[in-house]
């Protein structure tokens, strides 16, 4: 279960191995979960905590496994088997209360039927995620976590547990709470709540960008960063869980840099993720050609708006611009993208690149990811995008 929640946006869903009866077993970080183990069994663990790492490595299936371990009633927690177990995995435990970012709804007036347009709008992605656990890494539509949704929260967080001594909260991609609406309303609704949680309830949140995070909000929670698996291990869930052929798997584990949840995306020729990785390489490839013109034909190729749904695209050009370094500076072993290694380097000599100039250009791209999250021109930001990589990238 190391896929993306539902409610990210269009996912390209992998169809799992014939007769799968419940999602597929959480797999590594076997030291980590021994850790967080042994802290819920002395009730040592903290009522906030932050998992942390990169997008797809399994955040939000740790999230969901320690809330699993908390409420289970068998001895060797999660035991998988208990009542409690059983409906955890089938995302049905009425004490774990699982939120994500989702699409504004449409035609709602006033917070109240906002409130439970999103909560419908929740579970029916849940209602798909049953149906569907394997779905890849996806990041293309505007979503956010919502004041309405961040009111309900507060409003189940303050009534007692349906069936046991706690209820958990996971709130997953924390990131989406800010900018909200042009103010950080939701993050400082749920500000109040972690100051002071009520009794009997636990608060999961997980982010790939934890930096966004109001430094308060960060300021509560214990962090815990969730490194991605080895290309090996990745490799081996998508052969054993989606009867990938081993050619495939390993490519799309490689691509994935140890993300579960993007190496699924990889296994189809136009899975959203390789789609992503086509476009970064036509950006990198506008932004080093030389001719200004390039840049602005490239740009013109976007919408008017929607700026926060090109997150996974910037992500992509950023392993694209890295791959190009270490091509230039000698370390093709650390290039991801290998089959592409020819043009990479030829592009890196012409350029002539430095590890500094590399650094910048890279950063660059970080800079303009954070302003996607606000509301941006698309067709603006990337054209001024572009434009700043070829002034960095090209020779002086």
């Amino acid at each position: 279960m190391h896929q993306r929640c539902p409610g990210t946006g269009r996912a390209d869903q992998v169809t799992p191995a014939a007769g799968r009866a419940e999602p597929p077993r959480f797999r590594g970080h076997e030291a980590l979960r021994a850790s967080l183990r042994r802290s819920l069994a002395r009730r040592t663990l903290p009522a906030t905590v932050l998992i942390h790492g990169m997008p797809g490595c399994g955040k939000q299936s740790l999230a969901l496994w320690l809330a699993r371990t908390r409420l289970c009633s068998g001895e060797d927690k999660p035991c998988g088997h208990c009542d409690s177990c059983r409906r955890a995995l089938r995302l049905e435990h009425p004490d774990i209360h699982w939120h994500f970012p989702l699409p504004r709804p449409k035609r709602t007036s006033g917070p109240a039927k906002l409130a439970a347009a999103l909560q419908d709008a929740r579970f029916e992605r849940l209602g798909e995620f049953r149906n569907s656990p394997l779905r890849a890494e996806s990041d293309t539509e505007v979503k956010g976590i919502y004041l309405a949704a961040v009111l309900t929260i507060r409003d189940h967080a303050h009534r007692r547990p349906a069936v046991g001594e706690e209820q958990v909260f996971i709130i997953g991609d924390a990131e989406y709470l800010v900018p909200q609406e042009a103010s950080p309303e939701a993050a400082n609704a749920l500000l109040k709540l972690l100051e002071e949680p009520p009794d009997g309830s636990r608060f999961i949140l997980t982010s790939g960008q934890p930096g966004s995070l109001l430094d308060t909000i960060r300021s509560r929670a214990l962090p815990i960063h969730l490194p991605p698996l080895p290309v090996t291990e990745v490799a081996a869930f998508l052969r054993e869980e989606c009867s990938a052929d081993p050619e495939s798997a390993m490519r799309a584990a490689k691509l994935s840099q140890g993300s579960i949840g993007t190496a699924l995306g990889y296994l189809e020729p136009d899975g959203d993720q390789s789609r992503q990785r086509a476009r970064a390489l036509a950006l990198l490839r506008a932004a080093t050609a030389g001719r200004r013109a390039d840049a602005y034909t490239a740009a013109a190729g976007f919408p008017p708006g929607g700026a926060r749904g090109l997150l996974d695209l910037m992500g992509a050009l950023q392993l694209w611009i890295r791959d190009l370094g270490a091509a230039g500076l000698g370390r093709e072993d650390q290039v991801v993208n290998v089959d592409e290694l020819p043009f990479l380097r030829d592009t890196a000599r012409r350029l002539a690149l430095t590890p500094d100039r590399v650094a910048r250009a890279v950063g660059q791209v970080e800079e303009a990811r954070m302003l996607a999250r606000g509301n941006v021109n698309p067709q603006l930001f990337m054209g001024t995008l572009l434009l700043d990589l070829e002034e960095i990238l090209e020779p002086a």
